[in-house]
């Protein structure tokens, strides 16, 4: 298991009036996961959760989460200490069934964006019609020229999943957008 600094780590914008906060996400472990969609069973049965069949799906439990985010194409996250144990089941399964589990932990943090305003916060600079994203979905996207994966975990929570070398500069941006809705600009 690769234990990786957060470079987001001691950070927090807490919201003016509780309007919007964002926060970093605790160290997880991500993958992404490419397997025919007819083997989504298979998989399901080694992930220990039925995987959402539909692009925008997203299912989450126990601390793990997966959205599907291509026909073929799924985001796994799980608590770090599970890492290995995920390891080990996807590889009994290439006995049986062909697929690609890749370990993108190393290259990815997580950004929560929370609060009443958290749909305004990212309308900002997300081209798409945020409040039109179903609770319990996800998607790739872009924020201000950077690839995000983005899931909407309730009404007013969302889980910004963005590179390490673009991270900075999403936490940033989002920062600027927070402090722009507590001035009411």
């Amino acid at each position: 298991m690769m234990q990786t600094h957060h470079p987001l780590a001691g950070r927090a914008l807490p919201g003016a009036q509780g309007r919007v906060s964002i926060r970093p996400v605790e160290d997880c472990t991500r993958f992404i996961l490419r397997i025919d969609p007819q083997n989504l069973g298979a998989a399901s049965s080694v992930w220990g959760a039925n995987l959402p069949p539909t692009i925008g799906g997203l299912v989450s439990g126990s601390g793990r989460i997966a959205t599907c985010i291509g026909p073929d194409e799924w985001y796994l996250i799980a608590p770090l200490t599970e890492q290995d144990a995920i390891e080990s089941a996807f590889a009994a399964l290439y006995a049986t069934t062909i697929h690609s589990l890749v370990d993108v932990s190393h290259r990815e943090v997580g950004i929560a964006v929370d609060g009443p305003d958290a749909v305004l916060a990212l309308q900002a600079s997300i081209a798409f019609d945020i409040a039109a994203m179903l609770v319990g979905s996800g998607c790739r996207t872009i924020i201000d020229r950077v690839q995000i994966i983005l899931l909407r975990e309730g009404q007013d929570s969302f889980r910004v999943e963005v590179w390490n070398s673009f991270s900075d500069h999403v936490w940033n941006l989002l920062a600027g957008i927070c402090r722009e809705i507590e001035l009411g600009v």
